[in-house]
């Protein structure tokens, strides 16, 4: 079943961002912009898979803040649009999110931020519910895929009458998380884009004007709890009346209702959805007669001072216990455990509680900890090999040579055995790092590593401002053709993208060249003797040099066009010396004990461990 055009009432088991999908459809959606990022890029690929034919206009963009004013500038001209971003890249969208609040929306708008508690996939822990604080526009925060999918729905209604865009702030457990969902009915909204000339409202070089758009702003936000309670079905919610209370939010609520049901004990549990601004109407009744207060959520200790402030205000006397009294931690994921520890610890003190805690919880396994590899046939691995041979071979030591690496899949060069790169910073910081690592007087040559669609995305002004400097660092763009990470999208480069649209590509060479650097060479890194003398060159060379190492995702080549050849080990010329594995750590190759072996099924054939057999026992063994 086709979930974008399923009926209203029928149910099915949807992924928390296939219901978000589902509800940007529900509400009338006209453009959906975005860009890739566990967890949220489920959204715009499920728009991309079950939308054939449909007249949103749904694409990713080249970076979240292009992706947000996209979104915009639909929505100033009074049609509904949506943004989809993971956490870092709410940080690449703040300057126009925040300038947004001022300017304020016709058609509503809604800005997916989604957070990865843990982390997972993400290199900050970075807790975006502040967003609201900072750029001072509602957040709602949803705990299961029914609830995202209506919130989603409600979130165009609110926008649409405060006039702001509103945030809707997830995490992996939502994002990720499958549920039993029932579809509303999808609204047919139909609007011919008009803008109104408006220049107070829209022009932020205006001082005074600004300073009048920021008392409308903090008079829109007075009236949100009111309109939220009005248009959404999914509301903050009290359960229980006990004088023991927990105050939770989003995914956090889940562990707290599954304790409960494991613990038992009388607690009242207040949910919020309206994060920002803080509900005060609500917690004012919701909080009143409590004498002992859990707060239960990731990462900041967000609701906690919420629920201090209003405590405050409202001259209530209560305890209140949460991330700064340490019974919840202020890093990574809840658990199951650690909730029903700091129940127990918290409000839930008498024996029986904790005898009954101490037999009911469930076992907690120990899994080993496996770094996620480069996947077998990566031109990354090949590239990385290539470089460390050319650092070597142009009279350098690889402790000499810092290579500043960037956000991609090529980030997994750090494992062993490669352990290429020393940095990974944020998108596009490769570039720039290297650079100011050089002009601050470091003498050996300097390495960034960057990826094309992240070339795409933040790579080209730190090059533009290299070049513009002469300064003296070689840059790699590995070119797979694909933003591969966060589930194979498109890039600029694409002739084709996911919708279906023919566009016109754009050429990395052509703007390297244009950019003006001293030195371009682009080399297949399956050719790993070529790719190791270019290396070789580059690092001798003076001034601004690009090396693009070009080949597709070995993954995606492997659908499209097959496998040509995969790789065997000959057992009575393996010695065990596992020289395959220890250069080139493909996660293809294993030992057994005495001999290397390669997984039939995992080869994807592009030989770099036949190029380091020094007993030449692995060979081509079959043809696709």
């Amino acid at each position: 079943m086709n979930l974008l055009k399923a009926p209203e009432g029928a149910r099915l088991a949807l992924m928390g961002n296939e219901a978000i999908a589902r509800g940007l459809v529900e509400a009338g959606v006209s453009v959906v912009s975005g860009y890739p990022g566990t967890p949220s890029s489920e959204v715009i690929a499920t728009l991309h898979e079950f939308g054939a034919g449909s007249e949103i206009y749904v694409e990713w963009a080249v970076n979240e803040r292009v992706a947000f004013e996209i979104a915009y500038g639909a929505s100033i001209g009074g049609v509904r649009a949506a943004v989809t971003m993971k956490a870092p890249g709410a940080s690449v969208a703040l300057d126009p999110i925040v300038s947004s609040a001022y300017g304020g929306v016709e058609g509503g708008l809604m800005v997916l931020v989604a957070d990865d508690p843990g982390p997972h996939t993400t290199q900050t822990e970075q807790d975006d519910r502040w967003l609201g604080f900072l750029a001072k526009l509602p957040v709602l925060s949803p705990s299961s895929p029914q609830e995202a999918k209506d919130i989603v729905v409600a979130s165009f209604d609110l926008s649409e009458e405060v006039k702001l865009p509103v945030i809707l702030r997830t995490t992996t457990r939502v994002n990720h998380t499958v549920g039993d969902v029932v579809l509303g009915p999808i609204r047919r909204i139909k609007r011919v884009p008009q803008i109104q000339k408006d220049v107070p409202r829209f022009v932020r070089a205006g001082m005074l004007w600004n300073l009048e758009r920021h008392r409308w702003l903090n008079n829109q936000l007075s009236v949100v709890e009111e309109v939220f309670d009005r248009v959404s079905p999914v509301r903050n919610s009290v359960e229980g009346s006990s004088r023991l209370c927990v105050v939770t939010e989003g995914a956090a609520y889940n562990y707290v209702a599954e304790v409960l049901r494991e613990v038992g004990g009388d607690v009242r549990v207040v949910k919020l959805v309206l994060l920002y601004p803080p509900p005060k109407k609500f917690l004012s009744e919701a909080l009143d007669g409590c004498e002992r207060i859990l707060v239960v959520e990731e990462l900041d200790p967000y609701l906690e001072l919420v629920v201090r402030y209003t405590l405050s205000e409202l001259g209530r006397n209560a305890a209140v216990y949460g991330k700064s009294s340490k019974h919840v931690p202020m890093e990574g994921e809840l658990s199951t455990k650690i909730v029903r520890k700091a129940l127990l610890s918290a409000l839930l003190t008498d024996k029986a509680s904790q005898e009954a805690s101490e037999t009911s919880g469930p076992s907690q396994l120990k899994i080993a900890a496996r770094p996620p590899p480069m996947c077998p046939g990566c031109p990354h691995r090949n590239m990385y090999v290539a470089l460390l041979m050319g650092i070597s071979r142009a009279g350098f030591r690889r402790g000499e040579v810092p290579v500043f690496g960037d956000i991609g899949c090529y980030a997994l060069g750090v494992q062993p055995p490669l352990e290429a790169i020393w940095t990974e910073h944020s998108m596009g910081a490769s570039i720039s790092m290297a650079m100011g690592l050089k002009v601050a007087g470091y003498e050996k040559p300097v390495v960034a590593v960057i990826g094309d669609s992240t070339f795409f995305h933040a790579g080209i002004q730190p090059l533009i401002e290299a070049v513009h400097k002469q300064v003296d660092i070689l840059v790699v763009i590995a070119d797979n053709s694909i933003v591969a990470m966060t589930g194979h999208q498109s890039t600029p480069a694409w002739s084709t993208v996911e919708s279906g649209r023919k566009t016109k590509p754009i050429d990395i060479e052509s703007i390297v060249k244009a950019v003006g650097v001293n030195h371009l060479e682009a080399v297949d890194p399956y050719d790993i003797d070529s790719t190791v003398k270019a290396f070789e060159r580059l690092l001798r060379k003076p001034g601004v040099k690009v090396l693009i190492s070009k080949h597709p995702c070995a993954l995606v080549e492997a659908r499209h066009r097959g496998v040509e050849v995969r790789y065997g080990v000959v057992e009575d010329r393996c010695t065990g010396c596992l020289a395959c594995i220890r250069v080139t750590g493909c996660p293809a190759i294993y030992f057994d004990g005495s001999k290397a072996r390669i997984d039939g099924e995992d080869c994807l054939g592009c030989g770099l461990c036949a190029r380091f057999c020094p007993y030449g026992a692995i060979e081509v063994v079959s043809s696709g």
